[in-house]
């Protein structure tokens, strides 16, 4: 049986559907944290949707838009505009401090606001590494069409390209199109994957995986469409050792976590230029 991960809706200031982490299974490969975002539309002159600076420790974040945009402020300085097909990649590390708000001209012209935020859990010799940020625009991410398939490879090799996008693990991160009656079988040795069924009728080894699923792959999994269908394809080699997940902190240790906690709320981390308001440790029953 194909294991199926189903979404928890959470609310984060606009509805997303949340994947990973889930009490069925914590992470695929490096990918610790799966948030489907929107489509959500934001009012004119208002602050819904914007997200206050807040702390992450331990993991690296990948932003990758549908449609939109965001603004991305780091502690490091970094000031970059995120729109559909790019992909950004804050690598905590140590600790690093951001904010993702709306741009002005998103909220005015009504235009819905939909993307995959995903988190990669560090290889425990570099989770205390420097902060480091990196933008890669979509005309930078290799695309290949094929009769019934077309990828975007977002991070790693497949179909004879390889992604710009640097990672402190071996990932894979997949952005394909299948067409009707298609079947894709992923060869990834000792790679650990899932797909995400962003829209579209999708059987995995002819069991149904229902749109805003996670179905976690085995290594012979075929991927079958009737009418087509978008998955992302998701995983990487396994990362050693358990990992501890405490808010935006992700950590080989459950000291680490609570450190980081008290750095926090002890002003310890670089905020980010020109922001005043940031979102405070919350209470955790």
């Amino acid at each position: 049986m194909t294991l199926l991960i189903p979404p928890r809706t959470q609310d984060i200031g606009f509805t997303v559907k949340r994947l990973l982490p889930s009490r069925i299974k914590q992470r695929v490969g490096p990918f610790i944290f799966v948030d489907h975002m929107g489509p959500a539309h934001f009012e004119a002159g208002t602050t819904a949707g914007d997200v206050r600076q807040h702390p992450h420790f331990g993991l690296a974040t990948v932003t990758y838009l549908f449609s939109g945009a965001m603004m991305h402020r780091d502690s490091l300085g970094s000031v970059q505009r995120i729109e559909p097909g790019a992909i950004n990649i804050m690598t905590a590390g140590k600790g690093i401090v951001h904010s993702e708000r709306l741009p002005e001209d998103i909220r005015e012209q009504q235009d819905a606001v939909e993307g995959i935020q995903t988190w990669l859990a560090l290889p425990t010799d570099v989770e205390d590494c420097e902060p480091s940020f990196a933008h890669y625009a979509a005309d930078e991410i290799p695309s290949v069409n094929l009769p019934a398939l077309s990828a975007r490879v977002l991070i790693g090799s497949a179909f004879d390209v390889e992604s710009p996008v640097k990672t402190a693990s071996k990932t894979t991160y997949i952005d394909l199109s299948l067409g009707a009656d298609t079947q894709y079988q992923p060869d990834f040795p000792q790679q650990e994957l899932a797909i995400y069924v962003a829209w579209g009728n999708v059987t995995v080894n002819d069991e149904p995986v229902p749109e805003y699923h996670l179905a976690v792959l085995d290594e012979h999994a075929v991927i079958s469409t009737v009418s087509g269908a978008r998955i992302l394809l998701l995983g990487g080699e396994p990362l050693d050792g358990e990992r501890f997940i405490l808010w935006n902190f992700v950590a080989s240790s459950r000291e680490k976590l609570r450190a980081a906690g008290e750095r926090w709320t002890n002003g310890g981390f670089e905020m980010v230029p020109g922001e005043v308001e940031w979102i405070p440790l919350p209470t955790i029953s």
